[in-house]
């Protein structure tokens, strides 16, 4: 293995290697063998090729290949294409402002502009979100860009900032050739027959001629963008389209990506939601995947050790639902079947093979989270419920109630710039199976955090983004769920907007006692990254959760820009020093 990483190797890779955190620029540096991508290295050991692979062959700043490729872009955008890009799909309207993408920032100390830092923050808040390291020529949606970690480390009162890219297979082969090269289900098929065919025809074609030596199989094409999760003792990035990688933040604050994790599987077809579910008391995780063939959804659990059990396939799930996430409780995991679906016969007819049928009835699955079988699976019809993400789930009237707190997409379920939802109290009785659902706002929420002590147990307190633009947010809502006869009239307790041209994302909630079973619910601290477009800053806000007004008790300048992203999570310094 030692001539695998040797310097011989690296002077041929066409990638500066040095430059995406694998080595550094000492040429006599090895490659950590902990990160290695094994299929994709073992090729050197296979028969050569006819003429030198491409890993092998020198890049220039724009290879044949990315020429070749743009070229074939450009003609079938300007030539081919038989209607207009919708903006959701369409990058001239999507990667403006603070949606355009931002380069990888070393670990780069912050600035404490206003009040100090709260010891319990001590560690890592780090977000994911994509971020497209070559801007598309043809059409782009939001959840195509690369994963991008951006994380703060605190400790003492001082803060270090970074920025990396996840090094997924999928951004290494393409930053091998200088150009996208995998297809998207969300933007490459919509527009038009002959633009679709092309693309799925031509462009296949080419990219198999391009990166025939590569083969994403056993690789997976995934772009890590969209979560994190701790779990197994392992800290990872994750999108459902692949399996998770497993990063780590040193001790610097830099960003490392480790490998991308099977769960000691050995099954490199494995894939998984991009929102496990943690029992916090057993450190057992359950988990699902989609699939485009019968069964159309497998649900699977982790053991605490990090190991996958078997799968249970759900063979009633009728068609490909997109299910993004789903609830657990005590004894039940919740999934939601959802108006929303992926036909892969729509590019045959120049459409995205995403559909929305607005004549199927949504529907609740229950599950007992210990089932062996499909068996012991209810469904439950819930006409109007398109649930995007689960906040929190228990149980009530011992286990024959189950209450739910999600969102419900009300427009915009095939356009990201109509996006609206609303926030739910969803009562399921697993008795008559009948559903009651009551609004808790009328706003336009997304993004839905409680205190993580309470997953899968009564919570008082929900913290949800006002959206204004997905995933843009205008301000932060808190929420007491508790009230009797909650509504949308009288739930809101407390409220921040970021002021004119401000916007965030997700909030965290950090306790500031997290080992304190006497703490109240609300006792800690919100966490985000906002930024203020009219001086192009990118901050860090730290605001009391039990405050009204939600006031801010520090604010950190950020050395780099933070586009606006997905998911995130914190993570405390002595976690951290496990991992």
């Amino acid at each position: 293995m030692n001539s695998l990483y040797s310097s011989s190797f690296l002077s041929k890779f066409p990638m500066n290697v040095s430059s995406l955190g694998i080595i550094d620029k000492n040429p006599q540096t090895k490659i950590n063998p902990v990160y290695s991508l094994p299929t994709f290295h073992a090729r050197l050991t296979q028969k050569p090729f006819r003429r030198r692979p491409l890993y092998e062959r020198k890049r220039n700043d724009e290879s044949l290949y990315a020429k070749m490729l743009k070229s074939l872009d450009d003609f079938i955008c300007k030539f081919m294409s038989e209607v207009p890009l919708d903006p959701s799909n369409d990058p001239k309207h999507i990667l403006v402002g603070n949606f355009a993408p931002v380069d990888e920032l070393p670990p780069t100390a912050c600035e404490v502009v206003e009040g100090s830092l709260p010891i319990c923050v001590d560690g890592a808040y780090i977000r994911n979100g994509p971020n497209p390291p070559i801007t598309p020529h043809g059409p782009y949606h939001l959840f195509d860009g690369d994963g991008m970690l951006h994380s703060i480390t605190i400790s003492k009162g001082k803060a270090t900032f970074c920025s990396r890219y996840v090094k997924t297979y999928k951004y290494l082969v393409e930053q091998n050739i200088g150009y996208p090269v995998y297809p998207s289900p969300f933007s490459s098929f919509n527009s038009g027959l002959s633009a679709s065919i092309a693309r799925l025809v031509v462009l296949t074609v080419a990219r198999v001629l391009v990166t025939r030596c590569l083969d994403p199989r056993p690789n997976g094409f995934g772009t890590a963008n969209t979560s994190l999760g701790l779990f197994g003792g392992k800290l990872f990035a994750l999108c459902e389209s692949d399996l998770p990688y497993a990063i780590k933040v040193t001790s610097d604050g830099d960003i490392t990506t480790l490998d991308r994790h099977d769960f000691y599987t050995g099954d490199p077809l494995l894939r998984m939601t991009a929102h496990p579910k943690i029992d916090l008391e057993t450190g057992q995780v359950f988990a699902f995947r989609c699939d485009i063939t019968s069964p159309f959804l497998t649900f699977f659990r982790i053991d605490s050790s990090g190991r996958k059990g078997p799968d249970l396939p759900i063979f009633s799930l009728e068609g490909a639902s997109l299910i993004h996430d789903f609830a657990l409780t005590k004894h039940y995991v919740i999934f939601e079947d959802t108006q929303v679906e992926l036909n892969p016969m729509e590019i045959t007819r120049g459409r995205s093979p995403i559909v929305v049928d607005l004549a199927k009835v949504p529907r609740l699955g229950i599950l007992p989270r210990n089932a062996m079988n499909e068996t012991e699976l209810s469904w439950i019809d819930v006409p109007g419920l398109n649930m995007s993400h689960s906040i929190n789930a228990w149980e009530e009237d011992g286990d024959n109630k189950i209450v739910m707190v999600a969102f419900n997409v009300l427009s915009g379920l095939d356009s990201l710039h109509l996006f609206h939802s609303t926030m739910e109290k969803i009562t399921i009785d697993l008795k008559a199976k009948k559903v009651e659902r009551h609004p808790l706002s009328t706003k336009n929420l997304e993004f839905g955090f409680i205190n993580p002590a309470y997953a899968g147990k009564k919570n008082k307190y929900v913290y949800a983004a006002i959206i204004t633009q997905t995933p843009k947010a205008a301000g932060v809502i808190k929420l007491d769920i508790s009230l009797p006869n909650a509504d949308s009239s009288n739930c809101m307790v407390a409220s921040r907007l970021y002021g004119s041209g401000c916007y965030g994302g997700e909030a965290y909630f950090v306790a500031r006692e997290p080992d304190n079973p006497e703490a109240e619910e609300d006792d800690g601290y919100l966490v985000t990254y906002m930024h203020d477009e009219n001086s192009e800053e990118s901050w860090f806000l730290v605001m009391n959760a039990k405050s009204p007004t939600l006031d801010i008790v520090a604010r950190v300048r950020l050395p780099g820009r933070v586009p606006y992203g997905f998911h995130g999570l914190f993570v405390r310094e002595g976690e951290l020093n496990k991992l």
